[in-house]
């Protein structure tokens, strides 16, 4: 690691290890790993993962985990009823060597599996149908127009409306990652390796991609393929808490709301410096609502939906902006036997609270048999990412350490790596 002007610069083999994540900001101070006593401020996948990987790596110091709720695992939750089970967020791993290391290290091996080939076609709904996305998308925006819009977006700052020229299918995608449309949305944060922010590797992308594809233990992801976990996210959530349990010099302490890093520093009795804040902090941020909601078929009932990973939906007078196809995803089982099972995903901005009319709108654009089972699964706030936000937060510092899934990525692949990185310090 070097120091170019004001710029950190990574080697090859921290590129291979940590692949372009590093062009996020990575907010933790040089003094961290000298702490003897860490306070980790929030239970959820990124702080369970950090506690696990440090605890793990140095028993010598001693780190408390501070979760203000009364359970672990911050947004991961998994419904089940009998043999539905459908994740109340993320449902699966964009593929990462980070994330592939902590699953082999914490013995989840046999309940890690690549999604299914079929899912790999998605589909998105407008003008009262579905278009299957492809190469052909790309070429109907027009090829001169997305380079275009790709060069001007490498000067930061832009939304992904303006990266993308296809307001309808710009909109689709960021509806289904943060819930908003995308004039809203920040481009580098979303895209950050298309827009360049941050540092470049020293080679081409191209090759430290091949060099990275060989760094993978389990099994090597395909192109275009996710990863999930037999019974959902809360299987890896689960798992990270057993071991953290058998971690002598980890203390964790549910149901303690501390309001800031000083407030954290008090508690445990040291420095700010030693503080890693992993949780939200901005009470005021903000953000949007979304419902979820879990729809199932007998299999006949849905014959004519095409097996793929889903349909996205940017038409904002229909209350679903989307449309994921659980059954269909995973290798492991979400649905009884001769059953598929789908999740929606409702913004409140869209509808008026009513669940029948979410229904009545799944029927339209699946089938108006009479589901087997309908319910809602759960709520999400999930905050505004406004364009410009990644380089306001990159100028940002801190007397803490400021890491966690609402502030600098909001994908499993960031806060693992993340976590690593934090770790790999010690």
């Amino acid at each position: 690691m070097g120091l170019v002007k004001g710029l950190v610069m990574y080697s090859v083999d921290e590129w291979i290890r940590y692949g372009d994540e590093l062009r996020r900001p990575f907010h933790i101070l040089p003094s961290l790993s000298s702490s003897k006593h860490i306070a980790i401020v929030g239970g959820g996948i990124s702080g369970l993962t950090i506690a696990y990987r440090i605890g793990k790596k140095r028993p010598d110091i001693s780190i408390t985990l501070i979760e203000k709720k009364s359970t672990l695992g911050g947004v991961i939750s998994t419904w089940k009823e009998g043999e539905w089970i459908c994740d109340v967020a993320v449902n699966a791993t964009r593929p990462h060597p980070a994330v592939w290391r902590l699953v082999e290290e914490i013995g989840l091996e046999e309940k890690f599996t690549p999604s299914s080939p079929r899912a790999k076609r998605r589909w998105i709904y407008r003008n009262g149908k579905s278009h299957r996305l492809s190469l052909l998308t790309v070429f109907k925006m027009g090829l001169l127009n997305l380079r275009r819009s790709v060069i001007q977006s490498r000067k930061g700052g832009v939304s992904v409306a303006e990266l993308i020229p296809d307001n309808q299918l710009a909109d689709a995608m960021t509806l289904g990652i943060v819930n908003d449309v995308s004039a809203n949305v920040d481009a580098d944060f979303l895209f950050p390796s298309l827009t360049k922010f941050g540092v470049n590797p020293p080679i081409k992308w191209s090759k430290i991609k091949r060099k990275i594809n060989r760094k993978y233990p389990i099994f090597i992801p395909k192109k275009g393929s996710v990863a999930s976990f037999e019974g959902g996210l809360s299987t890896l959530v689960n798992q990270l808490i057993q071991c953290i349990h058998e971690l002598p010099n980890v203390k964790i302490l549910v149901d303690t709301d501390v309001s800031s890093p000083a407030e954290a520093a008090e508690l445990c009795g040291i420095q700010e410096a030693s503080v890693i804040w992993a949780a939200p902090m901005d009470k005021n941020r903000e953000s949007t609502d979304l419902s979820v909601f879990a729809i199932g078929y007998k299999d006949e009932d849905v014959a004519s939906v095409k097996r793929g990973y889903g349909t996205l939906i940017p038409d904002s007078n229909i209350p679903i902006s989307g449309i994921l196809h659980e059954t269909d995803v995973h290798s492991t089982k979400r649905s009884p036997p001769g059953h598929r099972l789908f999740r929606i995903m409702a913004p409140h901005s869209r509808w008026s609270g009513d669940h029948a009319q979410v229904k009545k709108w799944a029927q339209r654009l699946l089938s108006d048999a009479e589901p087997t089972i309908f319910q809602c699964i759960g709520e999400r706030k999930i905050p505004t990412y406004r364009p410009g936000y990644l380089s306001e937060i990159s100028k940002h510092e801190y007397a803490f350490n400021r890491v966690g899934w609402s502030y600098a990525g909001v994908s499993i692949t960031h806060v693992i790596t993340e976590a690593e990185r934090v770790a790999d310090l010690f």
